[in-house]
């Protein structure tokens, strides 16, 4: 089985970070975004990775081949953005007749890995939503099979939203029908969509079967990142680097501090991420992420997202600063 992982988007929602990182890479929890999504598939055995990039896709490749240096990758240029159905249709050569596991590169949830990937047919994930016609709809009947897929409707007819994370056993039926709707220009919002290829391969008689996932973690904007940073911290512990430095600081659980990273006379978590090679002196801080190699110096912050390479000095507020930034409010 081999995994497809679209990571082309610009992630506008998540600027000014996304300027200069991908969404994919946005730290979160003493990892990446996309860390969390390839540790969840290459536990299952999963060793072989395609990757749709876009913009900024050369800092994905250069992650990807440092941090996880044994895993087998691809990596798909996606030159127009024309939606989630190009993306995945790049792979078609490379994917043959294979199985495949399609994980969108924002998607961090909780499910059972090993019974989907055993399962005799497709799948789909789904959690139901207060408000869905933001999302794909996937309507089912009594034993959880697929009975019609709509991308972002306009009157649902189910809450039960599209997570982003599909198995997919007829892989040639499903780029057949990616071409279809390319070819017949079937689009949503003037994007060809993943959910129409899915529902075309409904009416030809594809079984897809529907699974709920027990959590689901919102990683496109500030405010989620932040929320979805306390929940995974909350579930996984404290996260203190061995290199890392704390000195005269109280540390209040959760939290993640990475290489090299020194604390002097502060006050940090909880629910705070601090990147590798980061300093902070004299500085409260709580539910907040900080990038890689920045610096913090007298200031008190509270859900505050701050980039790398950062420099803020003599604060209290909430920010949220890009990467290679430098403040004194002095």
């Amino acid at each position: 089985m081999k995994a497809i992982i679209p990571v082309a988007g610009t992630g506008a929602k998540l600027r000014p970070h996304t300027y200069t990182q991908p969404k994919a890479l946005m730290p979160l929890a003493g990892k990446t975004v996309l860390d969390f999504i390839i540790d969840r598939l290459a536990g299952i055995g999963i060793d072989e990775f395609i990757f749709i990039i876009g913009y900024l896709g050369e800092k994905i490749q250069e992650h990807v081949s440092q941090v996880y240096p044994e895993l087998k990758c691809h990596y798909l240029y996606q030159s127009e953005r024309q939606g989630t159905g190009p993306a995945i249709a790049l792979a078609k050569e490379i994917v043959g007749d294979s199985e495949v596991f399609i994980m969108m590169g924002d998607t961090i949830c909780d499910f059972d890995a090993h019974e989907v990937v055993n399962s005799p047919c497709s799948m789909v994930a789904i959690q139901k939503v207060d408000d869905p016609r933001g999302f794909g709809v996937a309507e089912i009947n009594e034993n959880y099979f697929v009975t019609n897929l709509v991308e972002k409707p306009k009157i649902p007819m189910s809450n039960n939203a599209l997570v982003g994370l599909y198995k997919i056993r007829e892989t040639v039926l499903l780029f057949d029908c990616l071409t279809h709707i390319i070819d017949e220009k079937i689009t949503t919002e003037e994007q060809f969509q993943l959910t129409d290829a899915l529902q075309c391969m409904v009416k030809k008689g594809a079984q897809i079967k529907a699974f709920k996932v027990k959590h689901w973690y919102d990683c496109g904007r500030k405010e989620t990142l932040l929320e979805t940073n306390a929940l995974l911290l909350k579930k996984m512990g404290n996260n203190i680097h061995p290199t890392a430095v704390v000195e005269n600081s109280i540390i209040i659980p959760p939290v993640s501090i990475g290489a090299e990273s020194k604390l002097v006379n502060s006050i940090v978590g909880p629910h705070s991420s601090i990147g590798a090679n980061t300093k902070i002196e004299q500085s409260v801080m709580r539910d907040c992420i900080i990038g890689s190699f920045s610096n913090l110096f007298e200031v008190v912050l509270d859900n505050s997202l701050i980039g790398n390479d950062a420099s803020v000095k003599g604060l209290s507020r909430t920010l949220n600063i890009g990467d290679n930034t430098e403040i004194d409010f002095g």
